[in-house]
């Protein structure tokens, strides 16, 4: 199971260093709106799909809390069929889809999970509610 903070599952983005907190200031700055995942990553970690209106606790290399996202949209494509405009608002600086699933790829296979056209993404959009630190409803 993945860390809880006050209750809510926690979102760690990327890897610890460098690229989280890349990815959490691009999210605290709301140039971040979604992200991607492995189906498998829930699998292995016995955890459901997170849903419309979750709140998630982002966190840094320690598992502090730095902000609080409320998914927005959760759906579940093939790789190859991930949309553009998902791409884009991951915020990473992806010129086209093409470089975004070039790089996506080169990530999860240097995690140890190739991906090919057919592998299972969890889309996730989601807004900040707080950057504060507080995860009050």
């Amino acid at each position: 199971m993945w860390p809880r903070i006050d209750g809510l599952r926690t979102l760690a983005l990327g890897t610890p260093g460098e690229l989280r907190a890349r990815l959490n200031a691009l999210v605290l700055s709301g140039e971040k709106t979604a992200t991607a995942g492995l189906t498998g990553e829930y699998a292995q970690e016995n955890e459901e799909l997170e849903h419309v209106g979750e709140r998630l606790a982002l966190v840094d290399d320690h598992d502090a809390l730095v902000g609080v996202v409320e998914i927005t949209n959760v759906e579940v494509v093939r790789f190859a069929d991930v949309p553009w405009d998902f791409a884009r608002a991951e915020g990473e600086g992806d010129r086209s889809i093409e470089e975004w699933r070039a790089g996506h790829g080169a990530y999860w296979a240097r995690q140890g999970t190739p991906v090919t056209d057919d592998s299972e993404i969890v889309c996730l959009r989601f807004r900040l509610v707080s950057s504060e630190g507080s995860v009050g409803t």
